[in-house]
C-alpha cells in the first residue's frame, strides 16, 4: 500500500512517500524550485502544491500518481470551518482592507481554507506541464483516497512514529495549525492518543516569529538567527516577557498581545545595525521560552507517567531549547523529528494514514536512523554531467584521505555524496566543510556564506569520539541539541565553539555514512582531531543544493576551494 504525504498550506511544502509503514523518499519543494522555503506562507499562495516533490517521491517509489492508494495532506480546513462538508466562505474583494472577522482570524482565511478544499482538484489539474507524465490518469476523485489530516496530529504522527521508542509522550508546537499551536499526546505503537491542546491566539511559536520580524529578519525564515543573537545578550527584559507569556498549570498558558514599538522600542531596520537592546531582546524572549516550554514538559511528564518525550513542531527546531529540556526536564530520553518545521507534517500524514489504513498494526516497520530520503547520483551520472559542462575535474582514487588533506590544508570544501537530507540541516550529504582548528575558520565561512557575523558553524564528530570533545557528549545524528564544548578541548577547536561555550554537534556512524565517518578519522590522523565544521551546501538565499548542477553553480558563485562531488575533485586556484 503506498501513501503520499502532502504539505502545502503553511511553508515549506514538501512530499513522502510511504510503502505499508516504510518511508521510501521525503523531499522538500525548495530543493527543486530554487525557491527558498517553497513559498513565502501568505494566504494566496495556499494552493500551491509541492509538485516535484510529489514527482520525485513518485519516482523514487517506482510508480505513477495513480498507482497510489491513499494521499494525506496535513491540514483539515473543516475543522476551521466547524466540521461543515457542505460550508460556505465569503470573500471580500480587498480582504487585506478589511479588518480582522475574530479575535485572530485573518480576513483572508476564507480564500486560504478555499485553496486547501480545492487541493485534490489541484493535485490532478495543476500539474506542470514537463512533470505531467507521473500524473497522469489521476482525477480529482482519485482512483486514490484523499484524507485531509489535522496539522497538529501530523505534527505529532511525525514525531512519534518514526521514532525509537515504542510508547512516549509527544508535545508539538509551532505557530499555528487549524486553531491548535501546542498540543499533547500519548504515543504506543501505531497512534497517538490526544491528551490536550493550547490554540489561538495563544501561540509560542507566533510570539518568537513577531520578535524575528521586530528584529529587523524575515519571520517564518529567520527565527533561527534570533536564537544564535540570544547567546550575545543579557535577559534583561525577564519581567516584560514573563508578563507577556502566562503559564496557568496544566499545560496551558496565555499570550498576552505585545505592542513590540511601544514597549520594546522601535524595530530594527533590516540589513541595519545590531544594537545590544537587540542582542538582550532575543536572550530575554529565549530563556521565557525555555522556562515556559520546561514547564510544558513537566506537566507532560506527569501526566503520562512515560520515560521518553518526542518533539516536533517548528519551535522543536531551536537546539538550544532542546538541550534544556534534555538536561532539565524529568524525561529520560527526547527524540525530535529532523524535518520538526511544516515539511516534516509530510511525513507525519503519510505515517498516521497508512497506520489507520492498516488497522494500527502493532509492530513498526521504520525506525528514522538517518535523513537520506532525497535524490542521489551515482558516479557514471556526475561524470557525464562535468564532462558535458567541459569542466576540468579528476577521479579521487581515496576519497576520504584526499579531501582530508585539502581540508587539513585549510581549505574550505564542497561536499556532495549519497541522497540528499530531509530537513533544514545539511548532515553530510550536501555539505560545506572546513577544519575547525583556528578560530579565523568561523569568520571565513560566514563570509564565503554571505552570513552575519554573530552565526555559529557546527561541529561533526564520530559518534563514539562525541563524549571526549563534549560535555555529556553521545548520539546527535541531526543537530538538533546543543552541547557544551569540554574546556580542556575548546582551544583545539575554537571555530565551532559558540560565544556562549556551545556547540550544536552532530554524530556519525560509519554504517550510515561510511564515507563521511572516513573523512573524519582521516582528517583526524593528520591533525588529532577527529571533528570538523559541517554547514548547508548553499549560498545566502538559496536552497541547499540538490543536483549536480546545483553544486557547481554554487561552487563557482562561492568563494569555495575545492568541490568533492561522488568520487570527483574540482579544485580553484590550484
Amino acid at each position: 500500500m503506498y501513501t503520499l504525504g502532502i504539505n502545502a498550506a503553511f511553508h515549506d511544502p514538501a512530499a513522502c512517500l510511504v510503502k505499508d509503514g516504510v518511508v521510501l523518499a521525503a523531499a522538500e519543494e525548495e530543493r527543486f524550485t530554487r525557491i527558498k522555503h517553497g513559498k513565502r506562507p501568505i494566504p494566496f499562495s495556499a494552493y500551491e502544491l509541492p509538485f516535484h516533490a510529489i514527482d520525485y517521491c513518485l519516482k523514487a517509489g517506482g510508480i505513477e500518481l495513480r498507482q497510489v492508494d491513499h494521499v494525506a495532506y496535513s491540514f483539515d480546513p473543516f475543522i476551521t470551518l466547524g466540521g461543515r462538508r457542505d460550508a460556505t466562505v465569503t470573500l471580500p474583494l480587498e480582504p487585506s482592507a478589511q479588518p480582522p472577522s475574530g479575535e485572530w482570524e485573518s480576513p483572508w482565511e476564507p480564500l486560504f481554507l478555499s485553496y486547501i478544499v480545492n487541493a485534490p482538484r489541484h493535485l490532478a489539474d495543476g500539474v506542470p506541464h514537463h512533470l505531467r507524465a507521473r500524473f497522469r490518469g489521476a482525477t480529482p476523485e482519485g482512483p486514490y483516497r484523499w484524507h485531509f489530516v489535522p496539522h497538529h496530529l501530523a505534527h505529532a504522527a511525525s514525531a512519534f512514529l518514526p521514532s525509537p521508542f515504542s510508547r512516549a509522550a509527544v508535545m508539538t508546537l509551532d505557530g499555528r495549525g487549524e486553531r491548535a499551536t501546542t498540543s499533547y499526546w500519548s504515543g504506543a505503537g501505531h497512534r497517538v492518543a490526544p491528551l490536550g491542546t493550547v490554540d489561538m491566539p495563544h501561540s509560542l511559536g507566533l510570539l518568537y516569529e513577531q520578535l524575528t520580524r521586530h528584529l529587523g529578519f524575515l519571520h517564518s525564515s529567520d527565527e533561527y538567527k534570533v536564537m544564535a543573537l540570544a547567546s550575545y545578550g543579557k535577559p534583561v527584559y525577564l519581567d516584560e516577557f514573563h508578563d507577556v507569556v502566562r503559564y496557568e498549570g496544566e499545560g496551558r498558558y496565555r499570550i498576552q498581545p505585545v505592542e513590540w514599538e511601544e514597549r520594546f522600542g522601535a524595530p530594527r531596520v533590516p540589513g541595519g545595525p545590531i544594537e545590544q537592546r537587540h542582542y538582550d531582546l532575543a536572550r530575554s524572549l529565549q530563556v521565557v521560552l525555555e522556562y515556559t516550554v520546561l514547564r510544558l514538559a513537566q506537566w507532560l511528564h506527569e501526566t503520562t507517567k512515560l520515560p521518553d518525550l518526542c518533539l516536533a513542531g517548528g519551535v522543536a527546531l531551536n537546539c538550544v531549547m532542546n538541550a534544556r529540556l534534555r538536561d532539565l526536564s524529568p524525561f529520560a530520553n527526547m527524540w525530535v523529528q529532523p524535518a520538526a518545521g511544516d515539511a516534516g507534517t509530510a511525513l507525519g500524514a503519510a505515517l498516521w494514514i497508512d497506520g489507520r489504513m492498516r488497522d494500527f498494526p502493532e509492530a513498526r516497520s521504520y525506525v528514522m536512523e538517518d535523513v537520506l530520503l532525497g535524490p542521489s547520483y551515482d558516479d557514471e551520472t556526475i561524470d557525464a554531467f562535468l564532462r558535458r559542462a567541459k569542466l576540468r575535474y579528476r577521479r579521487l582514487s581515496d576519497v576520504a584521505e584526499e579531501t582530508a588533506a585539502l581540508l587539513a590544508d585549510g581549505l574550505i570544501v564542497g561536499w556532495f555524496q549519497d541522497r540528499m537530507e530531509w530537513g533544514p540541516r545539511a548532515l553530510g550529504a550536501r555539505s560545506i566543510l572546513a577544519s575547525p582548528l583556528t578560530p579565523d575558520m568561523q569568520e571565513r565561512m560566514n563570509g564565503l556564506k554571505d552570513r552575519e557575523d554573530f552565526r555559529p558553524v557546527a561541529p561533526v564528530v564520530p559518534e563514539e569520539s562525541a563524549g571526549d570533545w563534549f560535555v555529556k557528549g553521545g548520539r546527535s545524528p541531526f543537530m538538533l541539541f546543543v552541547f557544551d564544548v569540554l574546556p580542556d578541548r575548546a582551544h583545539r577547536i575554537p571555530a565551532v565553539r559558540h560565544v556562549d561555550g556551545t556547540a550544536r554537534v552532530q554524530t556519525v556512524t560509519r554504517d550510515r555514512q561510511p564515507r563521511y565517518y572516513d573523512l573524519l578519522r582521516a582528517f583526524e590522523r593528520r591533525t588529532g582531531v577527529p571533528v570538523l565544521i559541517n554547514t548547508s551546501f548553499n549560498t545566502r538565499s538559496e536552497p541547499i543544493v540538490c543536483t549536480p548542477r546545483d553544486a557547481v553553480e554554487a561552487f563557482y558563485t562561492a568563494p569555495l576551494d575545492a568541490l568533492v562531488i561522488g568520487s570527483f575533485l574540482l579544485e580553484k586556484g590550484r
